[in-house]
């Protein structure tokens, strides 16, 4: 395989953890070269205007970057999915079993289940987590804009990072997570200090009763005031359930489903393990091609 040496850019774009069509969360993937401009990758996310944009940099050596409208992240889960579907479906074109994509993180190993011939679900494997800082249930309820009484108070907050660091808040009902609202200010006077910036909220009461928990994410200061689904942040939940023991033990198959309140739902695979202190961590979704064409 070549690289692509051409004047317009191709790109695709790919609804993540969409169970149909304009369902989960859509994302902008482009191929380009090692030597595409970085500035320009920022121009063309903010232009894009989804949570995260994906640039294969090099087909042969499945190198990408990844840009948010407003920076660049050295992972995230949706468009780690999303790019490894693209490699695989327009040009590597045969059933593979996994492939490692070479991200600013290091390797992330992605790997691909089928239904005949067509891919099913796409999964990937994560680092290992790393536990952050706990935070007050008066904190949080300050910046959800939420009662003390609406939170888990089984569970304690702490922030979980597999690259993106994240803050997992679990409450109690589904009418809690609906009713949270970021206070802007009293949300930026706690991320600017820390090194978590994106807060994943999470309750066991979901819209459908197939699925076992219910989430919500918030990354504003990535300019992305809510997102519809998020494989890194709900890796981080994967992480912080099985350590916490959630569900009473220390691994994990379950289905989340997120983006209901921005009118996206997406369900998301989670499975997690924990084995001598070593996390096994996996998020996985189905991925549908929406377009094709090329920039200009």
């Amino acid at each position: 395989m070549k690289e692509i040496q051409t004047s317009k850019i191709p790109y695709y774009i790919v609804d993540v953890f969409a169970e149909h069509k304009y369902e989960g969360n859509q994302l902008a993937v482009v191929i380009c070269d090692e030597d595409f401009p970085e500035s320009l990758m920022q121009v063309i996310a903010k232009e894009m205007n989804y949570s995260e944009t994906i640039f294969i940099t090099s087909i042969e050596n499945y190198k990408v970057r990844i840009f948010t409208p407003e920076s660049e992240l050295p992972f995230a889960g949706h468009p780690t999915l999303g790019g490894a579907y693209i490699l695989v479906k327009e040009f590597i074109k045969k059933k593979v079993k996994t492939i490692s994509l070479d991200m600013k993180i290091g390797e992330i190993a992605v790997l691909f289940k089928y239904k005949g011939e067509e891919i099913s679900e796409v999964w990937v494997e994560q680092k290992q987590p790393t536990f952050l800082n706990f935070f007050s249930t008066e904190v949080l309820a300050n910046i959800l804009r939420l009662n003390e009484e609406d939170f888990d108070g089984r569970f304690r907050i702490q922030g979980v990072s597999t690259g993106v660091p994240t803050i997992i808040v679990p409450l109690k009902s589904l009418d809690a997570v609906k009713r949270a609202r970021i206070d802007e200010d009293k949300y930026y006077e706690l991320v600017n200090k820390i090194q978590a910036k994106t807060i994943l909220i999470f309750c066991p009461e979901p819209i459908d009763k197939k699925n076992d928990l219910h989430v919500r994410f918030f990354a504003n200061y990535y300019g992305v005031p809510e997102d519809p689904a998020t494989g890194s942040g709900n890796i981080c939940l994967a992480a912080y359930l099985v350590k916490h023991e959630y569900f009473a033990k220390k691994v994990i198959n379950i289905k989340v489903e997120q983006g209901h309140e921005i009118g996206r739902p997406s369900l998301l695979l989670l499975r997690a393990e924990e084995k001598g202190g070593k996390y096994y961590i996996a998020v996985g979704g189905k991925v549908i091609l929406v377009a094709k064409g090329e920039l200009l």
